[in-house]
């Protein structure tokens, strides 16, 4: 569904709590991304069932920033060496 300002509204779940995301991104990727957090949510959780959901969220945004840093370096490093084989 799009809004007024031709955003897409989807939907999701997110360790059981529903999430109304709007933005320019299709349903399919949002949910993508959400099935991811919700994924990375329940992993870290089985590794500290002890954590609040508060503790959580932020553990979890931490682990996902943390892989986005990792790839993006070695994107970067892949285009360098591209480059230099030019």
């Amino acid at each position: 569904m799009t809004d007024s300002h031709g955003k897409i509204r989807t939907t999701v779940e997110i360790y059981g709590e529903q999430y109304t995301i709007v933005g320019d991104e299709s349903h399919q990727h949002i949910r993508e991304v959400s099935n991811l957090v919700d994924d990375k949510m329940s992993e870290i959780k089985g590794l500290n069932p002890y954590l609040d959901t508060k503790r959580l969220a932020v553990l979890t945004a931490v682990n996902i920033v943390n892989e986005y840093v990792m790839i993006k370096k070695e994107l970067e490093e892949m285009k360098k060496k591209l480059r230099e084989e030019e």
